[in-house]
C-alpha cells in the first residue's frame, strides 16, 4: 500500500478535508479516499501520543475525538473523515453535534458483508472497544440478526502492525490467534472492523479458507465523502497533503516508511 503522488505543503492548506485516527491505520482509508478525490486536499492526523483509543474509557475517546475534530475545522476543514472505528462507534454522534462540517465516521462493514455471505456465517475482527460499542450492536441487529456474528477481538494487533510491520512475528503471532477461529466457525466473510487491519490482509486471508471474502469499509466512506461534498461544501484543491501526530514526528515518519514505503514529512501537532 503506497500514499505516491503525495505533495507536501509546509503552509495551511485551504478547506482540506480532515482525517483522523488514534494511529497510522487511517491511511488505510486515506489512500481510498486520495484515489477518489485526488484534487482535494487533505489533513491526516495522528493522535499516536494516545494510542491505542481501543482500549480506552468511552468518554476519554468521546473527548478526544470532539477535541480533534474541532481542531480540524478551526484549521479550515471542509469536512472531517473518523478513520478509526473505534472513535465512530464511542464518539460520531458526538461530533456531528458538535461541528457544523460535513462528518464521514467509519465502522464496522456489517450491512454489506451480511449481504453477501451464503452460509450465514459473519466474522468481525476488530478492537475490543468497537466490539462492545453500542454501535456495533446496533449494526448487528438491524443488518445481521438473522446471522450467525462471530466478533472476534484483536487486542494488541493493531499496537504490533505500527510498532514492528505487517510482516513482523509479533503480527504473525497474533494472527494465528485470531483468525483461525472464524475459519472452524465456518465463517465465509469476514469484516475488516479496524482500518489497521488492510495492512495484514494477506496475512488474514492465508489463514481462512479459499474463497472466504475480506470486506473493509476505505472505498465506501471515499465515496460518502465525495457525495457530502457535492451536495454541500463542493470539490476542489490542489491535491496536497498534510500529515501530523501528536506524537513523536520522527517515529510516526518511520512507520509511514515501513507501511507504505515511501519517506514523508510529518509535523507535530499538540491538540487539547
Amino acid at each position: 500500500m503506497s500514499l505516491s503522488g503525495s505533495l507536501l505543503n509546509a503552509f495551511p492548506l485551504s478547506q482540506p478535508i480532515g482525517v483522523f485516527d488514534s494511529g497510522l491505520g487511517g491511511l488505510t482509508v486515506l489512500q481510498a479516499l486520495r484515489a477518489r478525490l485526488p484534487g482535494e486536499d487533505f489533513i491526516y492526523f495522528a493522535d499516536t501520543h494516545h494510542l491505542p483509543y481501543g482500549d480506552k474509557s468511552e468518554s476519554f475517546i468521546q473527548a478526544r475525538s470532539k477535541a480533534i475534530a474541532t481542531a480540524l475545522t478551526e484549521r479550515g476543514a471542509k469536512a472531517v473523515v473518523v478513520a478509526c472505528n473505534t472513535a465512530t462507534a464511542a464518539a460520531a454522534e458526538l461530533i456531528r453535534a458538535a461541528i457544523p462540517k460535513p462528518v464521514v465516521a467509519l465502522e464496522p462493514a456489517v450491512k454489506p458483508a451480511a449481504a453477501l455471505t451464503q452460509s450465514g456465517v459473519l466474522g468481525v475482527l476488530a478492537t475490543t472497544r468497537t466490539l462492545v460499542s453500542r454501535r456495533f450492536a446496533h449494526l448487528v441487529e438491524t443488518y445481521a440478526h438473522h446471522l450467525f456474528v462471530l466478533p472476534q477481538a484483536c487486542p494488541g494487533l493493531a499496537e504490533a502492525i505500527e510498532a514492528e510491520g505487517p510482516h513482523s512475528a509479533s503480527v504473525e503471532r497474533l494472527l494465528d490467534i485470531y483468525v483461525p477461529p472464524l475459519a472452524r466457525a465456518g465463517a465465509d466473510v469476514v469484516v475488516l472492523g479496524c482500518t489497521h487491519y488492510p495492512w495484514v490482509k494477506a496475512g488474514i486471508a492465508a489463514r481462512l479458507p479459499s474463497g472466504v471474502t475480506l470486506v473493509d469499509t476505505g472505498e465506501a466512506v471515499a465515496r460518502q465523502v465525495e457525495r457530502r461534498l457535492m451536495r454541500e461544501s463542493g470539490l476542489g484543491g490542489r491535491g496536497q497533503l498534510q500529515l501530523m501526530t501528536s506524537g513523536d514526528p520522527v517515529h510516526v515518519r518511520n512507520t509511514i516508511a515501513r507501511l507504505c514505503g515511501v519517506s514523508m514529512h510529518v509535523t507535530h501537532w499538540d491538540i487539547r
